[in-house]
């Protein structure tokens, strides 16, 4: 059979993608092909597109999906008609592909394809730094920049969940009054205040055990200013470019202080925790917190315009691709 599939030839912008349609040969051994319903879109695919990421050229685009198994290879578990969702494995964006078996988690009942899709990754993201990168506590008043995209909102309502009193930080009032209503206690404008100043305010001058940062360069000062003693820096991406080097030495004189740059793949490299993450995930989900914004839908054939929209910092929560 045939596929329909975006890849890129060299790194640049959205106009750097383009479609190709090939043959797709029968799954092998541990694998099962897949008819894809939804695809997630998530900031890493344009750090891939860019080649911030770099990849073996020409690359499959995207990391995640939903979809339903056609085939099965030999040594698998599967059954053809099984809903399935897959997260970090590269080449996403296509209408049919093989996958490793291994890496796929069921759907339940009451988790639809789009759902799945637009919150797989962010979901196993936000279940690793809020429980084992650094694991928040009730009580704990917690810093998290980018508060009103697709993992901010999540995380908003996880963490109010936990009985953190969540800080977020946006951009503009509308985006404010937007995560007040997502978990967050905190509503901080990125463009109107001082960021440090305002958490140190809310905490009595003690400063917040932990930061969760994806923004990077632009808001690296900030985020460090904002840590009590002993305090963790979780910086999970660089919208804004990669944070400066960070010397052992700033760390000490900032309060003896912890930085660490983790990363998805290593957190759910064992079958094991994958599918621990993703049944708590899905409780979660079918339990009604946290709430899922999916706030565009957009035929796959405008991948281009949903990356330019993504990386524009205008969108909030989550965009589901429909190949």
């Amino acid at each position: 059979m045939e596929t329909t599939r975006v890849v890129i030839r060299v790194p640049g912008g959205p106009d750097a993608l383009e479609f190709e349609t090939i043959d797709l040969p029968p799954p092998g051994p541990g694998e099962v092909q897949l008819e894809q319903t939804a695809i997630g879109l998530n900031y890493l695919d344009t750090y891939q597109r860019s080649g911030a990421i770099p990849l073996p050229l020409p690359a499959p685009m995207g990391t995640e999906a939903a979809g339903r198994v056609v085939a099965v290879g030999d040594g698998v578990d599967l059954q053809v008609g099984d809903r399935v969702a897959y997260a970090m494995l590269p080449g996403s964006y296509a209408t049919h592909r093989n996958v490793p078996a291994a890496r796929m988690v069921k759907l339940p009942d009451g988790i639809s394809d789009e759902v799945a899709a637009a919150t797989l990754l962010k979901g196993l993201t936000v279940s690793y730094l809020m429980g084992r990168t650094y694991k928040v506590q009730k009580g704990d008043p917690v810093l998290f920049w980018a508060a009103s995209g697709g993992v901010g909102q999540l995380a908003g309502q996880w963490g109010a969940d936990l009985g953190a009193e969540m800080i977020g930080v946006t951009g503009g009032a509308a985006n404010c009054a937007l995560i007040k209503e997502l978990g967050y206690a905190h509503a901080l404008d990125r463009n109107t205040d001082d960021i440090a100043a305002r958490v140190r305010e809310i905490t009595g001058g003690k400063g917040v055990p932990v930061v969760y940062d994806s923004v990077g360069a632009a808001s690296f000062d900030a985020s460090l200013a904002s840590l009590a003693p002993m305090g963790m820096f979780v910086n999970f991406g660089a919208t804004t470019g990669q944070p400066p080097p960070v010397a052992a030495l700033t760390l000490q004189n900032n309060g003896s202080l912890f930085f660490t740059r983790p990363t998805l793949l290593h957190y759910m490299a064992a079958r094991a925790d994958l599918e621990h993450a993703a049944t708590e995930l899905f409780d979660r989900l079918l339990a009604g917190t946290p709430h899922v914004n999916i706030n565009a839908r957009r035929p796959l054939s405008e991948i281009a315009e949903a990356h330019t929209a993504l990386e524009s910092g205008t969108t909030t929560g989550s965009t589901v691709l429909i190949p």
